[in-house]
């Protein structure tokens, strides 16, 4: 039987890829979104579907719809969107949780959080396995982020023990790809277009700090494969790339890929920056037979030929 999906956040950049992998699927897709950091352009190819819905609507309000399952990733997911409102990107986090769970347990619907890897915080333990529990401030500029995922996954996870509630939390590492926003302040999209335009590259601190770049096709597919795993097995489940580079080492390869003259222009490190972050996806192998298959080299000259289209729009 065709699935009833709702994705929360669907026109953001994870959520429409999302969206067109499964409306392309063939499932009834309900997208929504408020467009706080989403776009329309990002589902304009599957708004003639009809398997496809688009409702405006902003998750800390309730929601009475008809499911099967629940992607629930309606959130501002880059430093510049999330610290511009902190408070309601905590309400998103929090209110949107408690309405989507709410909204899971009263039609019965499967649903999966989409965390982050940003509940580690600036981890002691490197690569990050689920096991450990985070060095996050919980006071600092990125605490609204931070601790809003790490108080939705208590959510989750108390709605499954106290209301039997059919969940799955993944936690995502850093994701590139076509339909990211060129001002959302996240590395690879910044590189991209400060290369592209011959601006200098901003590298904050001395560019050791490392982080780990999955392909956005790679995640959707391990995001689905959860969605779908065994019934009790609830996660959390890291989701990312394990290779690792650091931030000079993607510079340089922006600016050989784009043909670029841009230079490396170094600036202070911002507050609770993270210094390392990288997953440990041994859960992943074993429980989804997930890992990434996109190269990060193969990765990144989609995403230029994507924002090389943005940029001549200008």
């Amino acid at each position: 039987m065709r699935k009833r999906i709702l994705v929360t956040g669907g026109a953001g950049f994870i959520g429409s890829h999302l969206c067109t992998r499964l409306v392309d699927e063939g499932s009834d897709v309900i997208c929504v979104d408020n467009f706080f950091t989403g776009s329309k352009e990002n589902v304009k190819p599957l708004l003639d579907k009809h398997n496809f819905e688009l409702i405006r609507h902003d998750v800390t309000k309730e929601l009475l719809l008809e499911v099967d399952q629940i992607y629930n990733l309606a959130c501002p997911a880059s430093p510049v969107h999330y610290q511009y409102n902190p408070v309601k990107t905590i309400k998103t986090s929090v209110m949107g949780a408690i309405n989507m769970l709410g909204l899971a347990k009263r039609v019965k619907a499967r649903i999966l959080q989409a965390s982050t890897s940003e509940v580690y915080g600036n981890p002691v333990v490197h690569p990050q396995p689920e096991e450990y529990w985070g060095n996050v401030n919980p006071i600092g500029i990125r605490s609204c982020y931070d601790e809003g995922k790490r108080v939705a996954e208590t959510l989750f996870f108390d709605y499954y023990r106290q209301n039997g509630v059919d969940i799955k939390v993944i936690r995502i590492f850093n994701t590139y790809g076509p339909n990211m926003s060129a001002e959302d302040g996240r590395v690879v999209s910044n590189f991209i277009v400060q290369a592209l335009k011959g601006d200098d590259i901003t590298v904050y601190g001395d560019g050791t700090q490392t982080r780990s770049f999955c392909y956005v096709d790679d995640l959707v597919e391990g995001m689905i494969r959860m969605m779908n795993s065994r019934k009790g097995f609830t996660g959390p489940v890291n989701l990312g790339n394990p290779g690792e580079f650091t931030m000079l080492e993607l510079a340089e390869k922006v600016i050989k890929l784009t043909g670029s003259n841009s230079k490396i222009e170094h600036k202070p490190l911002p507050q609770d920056d993270p210094a390392q972050r990288k997953p440990e996806i041994a859960l992943a192998k074993k429980e989804l037979g997930w890992e990434p298959m996109i190269e990060l080299d193969k990765g990144l000259e989609k995403t230029i030929d994507y924002f090389r289209v943005k940029v001549a729009l200008q």
